[in-house]
């Protein structure tokens, strides 16, 4: 068999969790939010780093509940300068003891900051939704009075562990129940994990465009652009510095796989790759081949058909480069995550 069909294993991911997701009794009312894809699934396939910022900063479990309050109610132009909170909207909201009206804001931000160095080396995260600490979209705003005043909040910690690292893959616990938003997820976190394997060995150019060329099918099928941009940093890295290329290129390159997918693009990777092995294949598994495919774009089969279909005659065939393409394998075969019908 020829070796090229068998990449090593790719490393395993470390990856950021609220740690009430994997079990530990922290939560407000000294219980936990368990969540099984987690702990039954992604487990067995990642490293875990789990923070809860509300235990790090001193608030016992079981402890009074927070929420997040509007900035003008909540001291107003003391909190300009924070970056805490409100990311959706500009807006800095207080995340407020409903107890005694302690301001705990800055405390659960401050602790982003202190585990940067950790932080730094996360493929992605996952935070506990509708937390006024840890909750990423769409938590309810209220005023002094606890009278809802809007549902654009984001809790102080997701918020400054967001604007440290804009491009680390980061979810929230309920989103992550669409099949869609999950397998996205996990698909970036692997990919920013064999990215950040390359770039902190000591690479050559040579590997770099071995790297970029074993994901061009994965970049394409989120964004075009992203893979022809990409594409022109590779072109650099004989020539410009090192440093340079590394943080150019990954930061294209995360943009690049943050884009959304749609059946549309997926299809026309599909088809390129069938164009590639078109002629080694017979008339019935063509017709197979392409049936599969146009299933798939009418939305009548899941993906994992036609990349099956795919993965199976590049491997007959001795296909080498189609067979190392992560587009065809972007985590490791025993995750489950049911690829979507629809994109």
């Amino acid at each position: 068999m020829n070796p090229a069909q068998n990449p090593p294993p790719p490393p395993r991911p470390v990856v950021g969790v609220s740690s009430c997701l994997i079990g530990a009794p922290v939560r407000y009312n000294g219980g936990h939010s368990r969540y099984k894809f987690l702990t039954d699934e992604l487990d067995r396939h990642v490293d875990w780093l789990p923070v809860c910022p509300e235990a790090e900063i001193g608030l016992g479990a079981p402890r009074p509940t927070l929420r997040l309050q509007d900035r003008a109610e909540a001291g107003g132009a003391e909190a300009e300068g924070s970056e805490a909170g409100g990311a959706e909207t500009g807006r800095a909201d207080r995340v407020i003891s409903s107890k005694d009206g302690t301001d705990h804001t800055d405390d659960l931000a401050a602790v982003a900051d202190r585990h940067l160095r950790e932080l730094r080396r996360l493929d992605g995260y996952v935070l506990k939704n509708k937390s006024p600490s840890c909750g990423l979209y769409a938590l309810p705003v209220f005023n002094d009075n606890g009278d809802r005043l809007r549902g654009t909040g984001r809790g102080a910690f997701a918020a400054r562990l967001t604007a440290l690292l804009p491009h680390l893959p980061v979810e929230e616990q309920g989103r992550l129940s669409d099949a869609v938003l999950r397998e996205h997820f996990v698909e970036r976190v692997f990919a920013h994990s064999r990215l950040r394997a390359l770039l902190e060995s000591e690479w050559r150019p040579r590997d770099l465009v071995e790297f970029h060329a074993r994901h061009k099918l994965q970049l394409m099928a989120h964004s075009p652009d992203g893979y022809r941009e990409t594409g022109r940093i590779v072109a650099r890295a004989g020539s410009d510095a090192p440093e340079e290329i590394a943080s150019v290129y990954a930061e294209a390159f995360h943009r690049a796989l943050a884009v959304k997918t749609s059946r549309g693009k997926h299809a026309n990777v599909l088809q390129h790759v069938f164009g590639m092995i078109s002629p080694m294949l017979d008339d019935t598994r063509r017709h197979d081949l392409l049936a599969g495919i146009e299933e798939y774009r009418e939305g009548q089969a899941p993906l994992s058909l036609p990349v099956a279909l795919l993965r199976h005659h590049c491997s007959a065939e001795d296909v080498a480069w189609a067979s190392n393409q992560t587009y065809l394998r972007p985590y490791p075969d025993p995750l489950r995550l049911r690829h979507p019908v629809a994109v």
